[in-house]
């Protein structure tokens, strides 16, 4: 499966998990219900849908300019990495907000978000290609 198709229902499934998670993960975190975490929850996922399409174009527009192909474990933490990386500084914010905290407690409050969503995204990358294949920018000239 390959582009827009693929795209669209790998964000698909990844949010739908990820909405779920995050609802349990801060209403544990912050002692709060899950319809009040839930509500930031999902702006956290709306925040991640545009960020996964723009980084995710942006990864495999570099990925298809490398020499090596194929997805490799650094390559993948790299992309778990990258992906995690960007959300920090726009969820971390609007958690602080939400949940009326300081940024600095927010970022706290977040590493446990992070860890998990680490390697979250680095597992469902690695069964999503596994179940439905590599994109075209990982396989060779031939296929791309």
């Amino acid at each position: 499966m390959q582009g827009p198709k693929r795209r669209v229902l790998y964000v698909t499934l990844y949010e739908l998990i990820a909405i779920a998670a995050a609802t349990l993960g801060l209403a544990v975190l912050t002692g709060q219900g899950a319809g009040h975490s839930g509500v930031v929850a999902v702006a956290a996922s709306a925040v991640a849908v545009v960020w996964n399409v723009v980084f995710n174009w942006a990864f495999e527009r570099w990925e298809a300019r490398q020499a090596v192909r194929g997805r490799g474990i650094g390559r993948r933490i790299a992309h778990a990495i990258g992906f995690e990386g960007g959300l920090v500084f726009t969820l971390v914010p609007l958690f602080a907000w939400w949940f009326n905290v300081s940024l600095w407690q927010a970022f706290v409050m977040d590493l446990a978000l992070i860890v998990f969503f680490l390697c979250y995204t680095f597992v469902f990358n690695w069964v999503f290609d596994r179940v439905f294949g590599l994109p075209a920018s990982a396989l060779g000239h031939a296929a791309a």
